[in-house]
């Protein structure tokens, strides 16, 4: 009987979701966890507490998910590798999955405290920096609310990338401190940690079959820590596991060297050790950093395959079976050593055959490819390669080998060919093609919008796409409805749930269509609208805030948000708005729509010329914005630090999105999709997934400017020269004149030198060549924005015609072609 008592008690206390047991369940963790009485606690005691208490609740399901499977035997698992995962704030999510946010909000209201308080204060993550993590972090939300058993493995970063912040315009790189005050969503368990081995040398032995073998002895060894954040899906029914390691020194103190007063050397494993783990993407400009960061890479890739290995010996299979349970994805190139280390752990370790081990190898992976760009498809230099992951370069020389040994047999005499597939490029110094590994080792590869796929078959890789035609698969990218509506949105998401229920919330390709009849409907447009103006209130509150910018918002918001990059062309968007002040000062009376024109991002840190285009966003922002002659027309604010928790404020506050990479040159983009999802209209080039977006709105709700991947590849070939386009369009001479002449750097004619002599001489993206017909696309987009009915249509059409983006849609995708997964 006392057994029975304590363990209602225990579910009552713990997991019962009445708001007095969310009261009782808070006051304990404040008290026993934070050690704090109400009258003394901190909001981010609080914080942590309400932490605690949801936490609970997602553990419940997630104990029940592994007490199903001990029962039912191993289902098929998808283990999610990738460098990054940007899963923003927990606290409010992870309330929303679980049906918890009103009640837990009146059990605080009842203790004295605020809901809304307490989600100010948490700090995002930084597990992440842009839109690969972030789709990392929306399908590990859609892996769980589809009922999909699912690990994802990544790095626990004890700093982030870097907190951005403005000065004198320029961008200023902080220490991103995120766990400063903790982290209540992980759970740290040592007892699972493994080894992993760096630098060394490589032997041979005979074994006792008399069999040549291979034995790595490593240099030295580091350590790798889970610590497990739980995944709650919609509905709080399934929760799966995110696993980030943290590195650990083997010995962390060396008791000699410190009896001997050599106090350095008794830590200095320990502070070599914990290095791995300590920021997301260190500078790999010096050769330590490309050292660091190909350690990163194989730290958490061996950690996370020993782990799905040692889950798979509990159940007794023997491994060459491995692959009929485990379907790893490899998000980008970052864990492509993968197959290498597989490959290593079944043949030196378990002393399977090589062609055995190669099988399992290749159809266990599949690789997502989210580049277009060949300077961004990973290669590592031999010798650098060779000295971190010696017997991991032997093994890759062996595929290799046997991989153009097959190449020559079916095309003899293309030599050609046997170079462009290789996994090595030896075109110069010698260098290891981690994309070809990654395609060469996995059973499927994948592009992420249309366009891109396609791109990637008869471009990037189209000699593997020849070799192996059935390996190349298309899954457009999608981003949770969860978080980028029901969240960020809930003025938006519930005006829709009064009309159509929260069906969307689950089923968002299917339900989400049927707002569209509702676009006839004037009460429903004028809340629609209603609830667009008060967003923006709310942006502008936050950019008056954040960047010391006042806008209107009656002004169209025209907000472009993501990393700072030439392809992405934010200099194409400021040379417009240079333009635009210009006509403004040939004709102060001229009528033009106002508009609030706001950036964000981050240039990596040692990018030079896209830190000069933060610094004219910012010059161009301090000469327009003080202007007597604009009157308020135009507004230009950069807002810093632009991450995940940012964004939830950005996009419902958007009016137009601009997405305007020149074509042939974004993967899919992630940003295009939220903005669309929460109403705003996109002015963008046929790139990426602007393709399907523009297919499934309609061309008609979609601003559509620029030249075609063929047209950039024909201009191209005939001889781009960016000056004839400044020649042939004077609005944009006169804009680079200015610049050039210091009229946005206070005088200073050097600062943006190198960036206008890059556009003139080069302009590699072709920002010059897109400009009047850029330019042309805005001034439709301002007519539709002065006819608020049209515009509110469009919207609400963009909205219903979103469901495709869905990230449950693309997961479903690759369950039924990549991974070979039933849907929970």
């Amino acid at each position: 009987m006392a057994c029975a008592s304590d363990k209602a008690e225990f579910k009552d206390i713990r997991t019962d979701d009445s708001v007095e047991s969310l009261k009782r369940a808070v006051l304990d963790n404040l008290y026993y966890l934070q050690a704090r009485i109400q009258a003394d606690a901190t909001l981010e005691d609080w914080y942590a507490a309400v932490a605690y208490c949801v936490r609970d609740h997602m553990l419940k399901a997630w104990i029940e998910r592994v007490q199903a499977v001990a029962k039912g035997g191993l289902p098929r698992i998808v283990g999610y590798l990738s460098a990054e995962f940007l899963i923003g704030p927990q606290l409010g999510d992870n309330l929303l999955s679980l049906g918890l946010t009103k009640k837990m909000e009146q059990a605080l209201k009842e203790l004295g405290q605020n809901l809304k308080t307490i989600l100010k204060r948490e700090v995002e993550p930084g597990l992440g920096n842009g839109g690969l993590g972030r789709l990392a972090a929306c399908y590990m939300d859609s892996l769980a609310t589809l009922g999909v058993p699912a690990m994802g493995y990544g790095i626990r970063y004890e700093f982030g990338m870097f907190t951005q912040t403005i000065e004198n315009g320029w961008q200023v790189e902080q220490a991103d401190k995120w766990l400063r005050n903790g982290f209540p969503w992980e759970i740290v368990r040592p007892e699972l940690g493994h080894e992993v081995g760096f630098g060394g040398h490589t032997e041979r032995y005979r074994d006792e079959h008399g069999l040549l073998r291979v034995r790595w002895i490593p240099g030295r060894r580091v350590r790798g820590v889970p610590c497990d954040v739980p995944v709650i899906g919609q509905g709080g029914k399934v929760c799966n596991i995110l696993r980030l390691w943290a590195a650990q020194a083997v010995e962390s103190f060396d008791f000699e060297a410190f009896n001997m007063g050599e106090y350095f050397k008794a830590v200095h494993n320990k502070l070599f050790s914990e290095t791995i783990s300590k920021v997301l993407y260190p500078n790999d400009d010096p050769a330590i950093g490309k050292q660091l960061r190909l350690g990163q890479q194989y730290f958490f890739t061996s950690c996370s395959l020993r782990d799905m290995l040692r889950l798979y010996s509990y159940f007794g299979e023997p491994l060459e079976r491995f692959h009929e349970y485990f379907a790893i994805q490899l998000n980008d190139t970052h864990p492509a050593v993968g197959v290498a280390e597989l490959m290593r752990i079944l043949v030196d370790e378990h002393r399977m055959a090589w062609d055995d081990a190669w099988d399992v190898t290749r159809r266990t992976f599949g690789y997502t490819n989210h580049t277009l760009l060949p300077e961004a498809l990973e290669k590592w230099a031999a010798p650098l390669f060779a000295e971190v992951l010696p017997r991991h370069y032997e093994i890759i020389e062996e595929i290799n080998r046997r991989f153009l040994d097959e190449v020559r047999r079916a095309h003899p005499g293309d030599e050609g060919l046997v170079a462009r597939v290789s996994l090595f490029d030896e075109s110069g110094p010698k260098y290891v093609r981690m994309a070809h590994l990654a395609a060469l080792g996995s059973r499927a590869v994948n592009g992420v919008a249309a366009l891109h796929s396609e791109l990637l078959k008869t471009d990037v890789m189209s000699d593997f796409a020849r070799l192996f035609p059935d390996k190349f698969h298309n899954v457009t990218n999608g981003v949770t409805p969860r978080r980028w509506l029901a969240l960020c949105n809930p003025r938006l998401a519930r005006i829709v749930t009064a009309r159509i229920g929260t069906g969307w919330l689950t089923r968002f390709e299917d339900e989400i269509a049927r707002i569209e009849p509702l676009v006839e409907d004037e009460e429903f447009r004028e809340l629609w609208r209603l609830a667009k103006f008060l967003n923006k209130n709310k942006l502008a509150a936050l950019v008056r805030s954040r960047a010391e910018v006042d806008l209107d918002p009656t002004a169209m918001f025209d907000v472009q948000v993501k990393r700072i990059h030439e392809y992405k062309r934010q200099h194409l968007n400021i040379l417009r708005v240079i333009a635009l002040y210009n006509r403004i000062k040939a004709d102060p009376g001229i009528e033009i729509v106002p508009r609030a024109f706001l950036f964000g991002g981050k240039a990596a840190p040692g990018y030079f010329l896209a830190k000069r285009i933060i610094r004219l966003i910012n010059g161009v922002a301090e000469v327009v914005n003080a202007d007597p002659d604009v009157g308020g027309r135009l507004r230009v604010a950069f807002f810093p630090n632009f991450n995940v928790k940012n964004g939830q404020f950005i996009y419902p506050g958007a009016d137009l999105s601009e997405q305007i990479s020149l074509a042939g040159k974004e993967a899919s983009g992630t940003g295009n999709m939220k903005f669309a999802m929460n109403g705003a209209l996109t002015i963008g080039t046929l790139d990426g997934a602007n393709v399907e977006i523009r297919e499934k709105v309609g061309p008609e709700n979609f601003f559509l400017f620029g030249m075609t991947t063929d047209q950039v590849e024909a201009r191209w070939r005939e001889g781009y020269d960016p000056r004839r386009c400044i020649d042939a369009s004077p609005e944009l001479g006169l804009a680079l004149d200015q610049i050039e002449a210091g009229a946005y750097s206070r005088g200073d004619r050097e600062v943006f030198a190198p960036l206008v002599r890059t556009l003139r001489d080069r302009d590699e993206f072709m920002a010059l060549a897109d400009f009047d017909s850029y330019m042309e696309c805005q001034e439709r987009a301002a007519q539709a924005y002065r006819d608020k009915e049209r515009w509110t249509r469009m919207s609400i059409l963009n909205v219903a015609r979103m469901g495709f983006f869905s990230s449950d849609r693309a997961i479903a995708e690759y369950c039924e072609k990549i991974w070979n997964v039933s849907l929970g």
